[in-house]
């Protein structure tokens, strides 16, 4: 998951301005128009962008069962995936819904620290969250990068077990390049570039038999422990939970990595 001491204590400073009720909501709407048509003019009118598969995400936002959570995850690129990947054509609907989904975390606190409690009210409470699992942008075009376990451990605390929904773009590396002006990120988004998006199905988990598993896991004694607390139901404590989150983030990575190369195919047709 992505992993910011600096965007942590930004979203802290600010949390109290986001409320519905501050102020009649009239700050938190000058935001969201804001942002709605920055995201709008760099996706759809400053760049050429395709998006594949979109009406899985807009069904899911628009009408999944209630008390559903969703739990959208995608690569990073560069600093604007977000909002910018939710600024696209058919998107733009999407921008009343999103608040607080991307989660702020504090690099080295570990995936009980406050902000993934945060991110689990969230999902308790039947909303949508995002994530960028891989904890870091990546502008190399390589393969999906490790997955940090934060996401597994929200699928496996949240209440009602969320609707996890994969999402992979390329494109954004050109808008947002790390190193292009001077060594340094460019001061504003560049334009005139072609951005792509696919939408995968959601990831299916055995949560069940998973968890079964993991309680007959062995334990490693060379692990350093954390101090994790035991979840239940099951009982599962450190060791159990350290396989069940690797077991899972595995298979994220597997079902994104294929996505990434479904998308290659696709701009080369």
């Amino acid at each position: 998951m992505e992993a910011s001491a600096e965007a942590g204590a930004a979203a802290a400073a600010v949390r109290w301005a986001g409320r519905a009720g501050h102020l009649a909501g009239v700050p938190r709407a000058a935001v969201f128009a804001a942002v709605g048509a920055f995201a709008k003019a760099y996706a759809s009118m400053l760049n050429t962008t395709t998006v594949h598969n979109a009406d899985a995400l807009l069904q899911l936002v628009s009408s999944r069962p209630p008390g559903t959570p969703l739990l959208t995850i995608s690569n990073h690129m560069s600093t604007v995936d977000d909002p910018l990947m939710w600024g696209f054509k058919g998107f733009q609907l999407l921008m009343q819904s999103l608040e607080g989904k991307c989660i702020p975390i504090t690099r080295g606190a570990g995936i009980y620290q406050d902000y993934m409690n945060e991110a689990l009210e969230v999902l308790s409470n039947g909303g949508w969250l995002h994530s960028f699992p891989e904890g870091k942008i990546a502008q190399d075009h390589q393969p999906i990068r490790r997955i940090k376990w934060g996401t597994a451990s929200l699928i496996v605390r949240a209440p009602v077990t969320p609707i996890v929904l994969p999402i992979v773009h390329s494109g954004f590396d050109k808008v947002m390049p790390e190193k292009s002006f001077f060594g340094r990120r460019p001061p504003v988004p560049l334009c005139n570039k072609e951005i792509d998006i696919i939408v995968g199905e959601p990831i299916e988990f055995d949560l069940a038999g998973l968890k079964q598993e993991a309680s007959l896991v062995p334990h490693d004694s060379s692990w350093e422990r954390k101090g994790w607390p035991t979840i239940t139901p099951g009982g599962l404590d450190e060791p159990a939970q350290r396989w069940l989150y690797q077991k899972m983030s595995d298979k994220i990575q597997s079902v994104m990595e294929s996505l990434r190369k479904t998308l290659l195919n696709l701009k080369q047709q």
